[in-house]
């Protein structure tokens, strides 16, 4: 199952239920109810920052007046997949150094970063 969408502004743990976007030529500011995708130039919002946002002076605020209800849950595979993907991406937290980096720096070396396998060329 999909992990909820959180809040975008800094430091909000809260689950995003509404989507702010930008109309800059109309100098508006839309909030709605949550977009089924996640866009680049939009923002999640949870249900406070949503119902608070103040938008610059000379800005108009268009903003939905009914209930932000959280977004129901789903079973998609192909966003599991890639949530599985970005998760086997991460790198692995670093290694304190050991004494035989001398040793270990003239042998072939094979690692892992992330999902991928970094094989050494046969000599």
């Amino acid at each position: 199952m999909r992990s909820p969408r959180r809040c975008s502004r800094n430091g909000c743990p809260r689950q995003a239920v509404a989507t702010l976007t930008y109309v800059y030529n109309e100098s508006t500011a839309v909030v709605g109810p949550l977009a089924a995708f996640a866009e680049p130039h939009t923002y999640d919002l949870c249900e406070p920052h949503a119902r608070n946002l103040t938008a610059p002076r000379g800005w108009d605020v268009v903003r939905h007046e009914g209930e932000f209800e959280p977004p129901p849950p789903t079973t998609d595979d192909l966003v599991a997949l890639a949530e599985a993907v970005r998760e086997a991406a991460r790198p692995a937290p670093p290694r304190p150094p050991s004494g035989d980096d001398h040793q270990t720096s003239q042998a072939p070396q094979q690692g892992r970063r992330g999902h991928l396998r970094v094989i050494p060329p046969n000599h």
